[in-house]
């Protein structure tokens, strides 16, 4: 006790906090509950179980080391009961020499949802040769429990090798739907998206949708730092174009207090870093919401599964926090 009151006084100044810091989202009320047990109950989403409203965003695949972030993290979602899409599985369409980086239900359980990954341009293909069936023939090989689509014009524009879209993705998606009896998730990759194409997607029978809003990891941005010379200047500002989770979650409860709306869940994601973030605005959302986490879980998910684990179990501590004693501010 004598080292910890020694800490206070040294600690002290360096540990002020000042009126205009205040976090203006929330009530905080330490008289009503006992610390949280680490316990959650579990709830319905995506066609599965869960504990913890956290998804694992799509990242990557089709390298070794991407095999062992993969397996790491699907290890973390079925100890601890998140959701996890995989990286763009398009590697596996046709060829299976990294299916085993993709393969990791056996690491995470029947219990928490799994999604395959698969971008618009990809899914526009199969339906053009009429081979839709390939996309369900991935994810029944991979046990998982649907299929969520990226949708990334402005990445592919500035992807040197990127894939040029010739039908608007709406249209792709409501005749992939129609073509299939798959669960899909459909998402954006770091730009989010605006009013109206929310309102045209949360009008189809889609699972749900994933925000990839802009503040998180960008692959249009991404891309760009791929290219070299002059015409990589004329791009720059398209990196800034975009909403913000935050915008995403006014612009849904916006539609859905004035339509009826097919889609009934979202994963908020894009720019989500930390708990109070994420807490917040699956608690604003009028959908069953969970909130995504990406680049955050990558960097702990390189090496030994128990710096993930770690790492996981300090979320799981501050969403204990956030629930007993933060009241979101409506």
């Amino acid at each position: 006790m004598t080292d910890r009151k020694k800490d206070h006084i040294d600690l002290a100044f360096s540990s002020r906090t000042v009126a205009t810091d205040a976090d203006s989202r929330f009530h905080y009320e330490p008289m009503l509950a006992a610390h949280h047990d680490g316990q959650f109950e579990k709830f319905d989403f995506a066609g599965k179980t869960m504990k913890l409203p956290i998804w694992v965003s799509s990242m990557t695949g089709g390298t070794q080391r991407a095999g062992t972030i993969n397996r790491n993290l699907a290890t973390a979602c079925g100890e601890f009961g998140m959701g996890m899409g995989l990286g763009s599985c398009r590697s596996l369409l046709d060829d299976d020499t990294h299916f085993t980086d993709f393969d990791v239900r056996q690491y995470m359980g029947d219990s928490a949802p799994l999604y395959a990954n698969l971008g618009i341009a990809q899914i526009e293909k199969l339906i053009a040769t009429g081979t839709e069936n390939k996309a369900e023939a991935l994810v029944h090989k991979l046990q998982a429990d649907g299929l969520i689509v990226h949708v990334n014009p402005l990445q592919e524009a500035f992807q040197p090798e990127g894939d040029v879209l010739k039908v608007p993705p709406i249209d792709t998606i409501e005749a992939f739907l129609s073509k299939t009896n798959l669960r899909i998730i459909v998402k954006e990759v770091g730009q989010g998206m605006g009013p109206a194409s929310l309102q045209r997607l949360l009008a189809l029978p889609v699972e749900a949708i994933e925000f990839g809003a802009l503040g998180g990891t960008n692959f249009s941005k991404l891309e760009l730092s791929r290219v070299t010379g002059d015409k990589s200047s004329h791009f720059d500002a398209f990196g800034k174009i975009g909403h913000t989770a935050a915008e995403m979650t006014d612009f849904v409860n916006d539609i859905v207090e004035k339509n009826t709306t097919n889609c009934q869940q979202l994963i908020i994601s894009g720019g989500i870093t930390n708990v109070p973030d994420g807490w917040y605005l699956t608690h604003q959302s009028k959908l069953k919401s969970v909130f995504g986490m990406g680049s955050t879980f990558l960097k702990h998910a390189m090496d030994e599964y128990h710096t993930l684990q770690s790492f996981v179990e300090q979320l799981r501590k501050a969403l204990g926090i956030a629930q007993n004693f933060m009241r979101p501010i409506h």
